[in-house]
């Protein structure tokens, strides 16, 4: 059995051994735990961002699809078949530069219906992606939109990434693969329907 004098004497005060006295340990362990809320705050912040992530893209996309529907609805110009800003003369004008000039001829066989198509489905694209209903069919709508766009329209554009219609369609893939899964009318239908269950 080991006796008094075996042991090493220990007169900080340290349980554990460690040469430091408590008034030492105490600012250590304060900035210890300081770091654990940091680190615990960081977390729910990053779950809160990763969550959330995705509705400032959807608020642009919805918005400006929205705005591009209207500005086309309201502008009686751009449904005439000729004139400047016509949807008639921006389809001849891109015709042969187009990377599917069949659709251009399909859309010049009747210029106006084919401008609202475009501008009715802008606007329910846009209000489909801000409410956040049907939000993947949504999305599906505008990249279709945009496809299309930017096979007639912009695909004379030189460098490509000139050309924005090819942007918009790239945005327009995480929400068709996402959807709208936060501040949405998606979200709450698809609540209900469990608490129904």
């Amino acid at each position: 059995m080991t006796g008094q004098a075996d042991r090493p004497n220990d007169t900080t005060g340290d349980p554990g051994g460690t040469g430091r006295t408590s008034q030492e340990q105490a600012p250590a362990a304060r900035r210890k735990a300081g770091l654990a809320g940091w680190q615990v705050a960081l977390d729910k912040w990053r779950a809160v961002a990763s969550r959330y992530a995705l509705l400032p893209l959807r608020l642009f996309l919805g918005i400006t699809f929205v705005y591009a529907g209207l500005d086309k609805l309201t502008d009686s110009s751009f449904f005439a078949d000729q004139g400047s800003g016509s949807i008639g003369e921006t389809m001849r004008a891109v015709r042969d530069t187009s990377a599917i000039p069949g659709l251009v001829d399909l859309a010049l066989k009747n210029p106006s219906g084919f401008g609202y198509a475009i501008a009715c489905g802008e606007l329910a694209v846009g209000i489909g992606t801000l409410l956040g209903l049907f939000a993947r069919v949504a999305a599906l709508g505008g990249a279709l939109i945009s496809l299309s766009l930017w096979l007639t329209v912009s695909w004379q554009v030189k460098p490509y990434y000139f050309g924005n219609d090819l942007a918009y369609l790239m945005a327009w893939l995480p929400l068709l693969l996402a959807g709208a899964s936060v501040l949405s009318l998606d979200k709450l239908l698809a609540d209900r329907r469990r608490r129904i269950r």
